[in-house]
């Protein structure tokens, strides 16, 4: 079966040749995932990493209080994973689940490093994505102790400009790191300035 998200993110993404991508599928399995079935357990060690070809992921913690934080979206032809958790082979702080019904491409630990051996290329590129993977957390940690509940907002809809319609809005507010309320009031916001310009 062709996975084009997937496909396309090891051709343009790694540089896999295209006539090679079936030869790629031993180092990868394919599953279907439910929604609200949860992949990834706080507690675990991960040692995979999810590519989404269909669906939507979410990250998340639970504070002490049962509060959760959702730590990032991943829609169709993102990757998710807890990346401290397989280098550094601690347990998970996150939960991972399905936001939708989704059909998830789970590399196992070591993917990369054998596609390595046959494309030296990915070594380079794969380290390039972690590279921005690294500074996408650093920029998400500064919008958050720096800058409006609105400046977030109008940012969270940059990055993933179809999931407002997708998930419940408390789970949009959890990750801009405000209340459903306040999230409310932003958007009424935003909605009377555009109607005044």
């Amino acid at each position: 079966m062709i996975y084009p998200n997937f496909s396309k993110h090891l051709s343009d993404i790694l540089g896999v040749p295209i006539g090679s991508l079936d030869f790629c599928s031993s180092f990868y399995e394919v599953k279907a995932i439910k929604k609200n079935e949860v992949i990834l357990r706080e507690g675990e060690i991960s040692d995979c990493t999810f590519f989404v070809e269909k669906g939507l992921l979410r990250m998340y913690s639970i504070d002490k209080l049962g509060k959760e934080h959702v730590i990032q979206f991943a829609p169709e032809g993102w990757i998710i994973s807890d990346t401290t958790s397989q280098l550094l082979n601690e347990k998970s702080r996150f939960f991972i689940d399905a936001v939708e019904d989704s059909t998830v491409i789970i590399m196992r630990e070591g993917f990369f490093e054998d596609l390595s051996k046959i494309y030296p290329e990915v070594a380079e590129k794969n380290q390039r994505l972690m590279f921005n993977h690294i500074k996408n957390l650093q920029n998400r940690v500064n919008a958050l102790i720096s800058t409006t509940a609105e400046e977030r907002y109008l940012d969270f809809l940059k990055k993933y400009p179809s999931i407002m319609l997708r998930v419940p809005q408390w789970m949009v507010a959890s990750y801009l790191g405000i209340t459903p309320e306040s999230l409310s009031r932003v958007r009424k916001e935003l909605a009377k300035k555009k109607f005044e310009i």
